[in-house]
């Protein structure tokens, strides 16, 4: 259980990210947002004559019957929609080899991605995650909201070892009823991925944010060190100084990765990558400058 000071320390942190995040929306992050995540369908709006070009299929039968001449429905799109943020916040998200953990770095992203949500008045949700789902908040609207839900990314402790996107996914599919937009923020450590985010894909608009630290990719030269599993707490003892292990564990690294970015292409999923090293906001823009020139916004 948190003591009087951690939970006081925590709440800073919450004042904090909320201060830099609204600054960065308010700034330049709003704007790009609306451009590249609209709404998820369309609602009625009105009739009109049919126009040579028109797609017939919106044409109201019974109205072109009354009126003696064919008639179309018009739409307009339905701005409005749900962003769900589901964060893992297993062992290794509280990794960081300097001074920001991953677990941070994701409720960095978070508040910003969520501040711009509800400033285009969008509702926001929360799944925090890590062997299992340990939290869902349904999406809501308000700062209020928000807040809570980047304090609960800040505090929240997994009862079960181990990472399972697998798991998020699933209860993403079941309990999500209407097509919504999915951030899934973690280290994506974890098997399998395929099926899993496939299925999320079909059905709602995913986005992958993949958190990671430089020593994951690269070990230093540093002699005989121990090395611990936050996963699972298993430790072993390796040499460094050893060019063949150093080389071995770059590689199998840039495996994991190529492996994560090659299912997120194969399931049309737009992805990013954030560092404990450096601010996720240029990444956020990047992805986000990608999405609308997608659309041709």
């Amino acid at each position: 259980m948190l003591t009087e000071e951690q939970i006081e320390e925590m709440m800073k942190r919450v004042r904090k990210l909320e201060l830099k995040a609204r600054r960065l929306v308010r700034e330049s992050f709003s704007g790009e947002y609306l451009s590249s995540f609209k709404g998820q369908g369309l609602d009625f709006d009105d009739f009109r004559e049919y126009q040579h070009g028109d797609e017939v299929r919106f044409i109201d039968w019974n109205v072109t019957a009354r009126m003696g001449m064919p008639f179309i429905r018009k739409f307009r799109e339905e701005r409005e929609m749900s962003m769900v943020l589901a964060v893992d916040v297993s062992g290794s998200a509280d990794y960081g080899s300097v001074s920001t953990s991953k677990r941070e770095i994701a409720a960095e992203a978070a508040a910003v991605l969520g501040f711009s949500a509800i400033g285009n008045g969008d509702k926001v949700g929360l799944l925090i995650f890590a062997g299992e789902p340990i939290l869902f908040v349904p999406p809501a609207k308000g700062s209020r909201h928000l807040l809570r839900m980047i304090r609960e990314i800040l505090v929240a402790r997994p009862l079960r070892s181990g990472t399972s996107v697998e798991a998020a996914c699933d209860f993403l599919v079941k309990t999500l009823r209407r097509k919504s937009l999915v951030f899934m923020i973690s280290d994506f450590q974890s098997d399998p991925l395929d099926k899993p985010l496939g299925k999320l894909s079909r059905k709602h608009e995913t986005v992958a944010l993949r958190v990671s630290d430089p020593l994951e990719a690269e070990l230093p030269r540093a002699g005989r060190v121990v090395m611990i599993d936050p996963e699972t707490g298993n430790s072993i003892q390796v040499n460094t100084n050893s060019r063949t292990l150093r080389e071995a564990y770059a590689k199998h690294s840039a495996w994991r990765s190529e492996l994560a970015r090659g299912l997120f292409k194969k399931h049309g999923v737009d992805a990013a990558e954030l560092n404990t090293q450096s601010d996720p906001l240029p990444h956020l823009h990047q992805l986000l400058r990608r999405r609308k020139r997608k659309r041709g916004a």
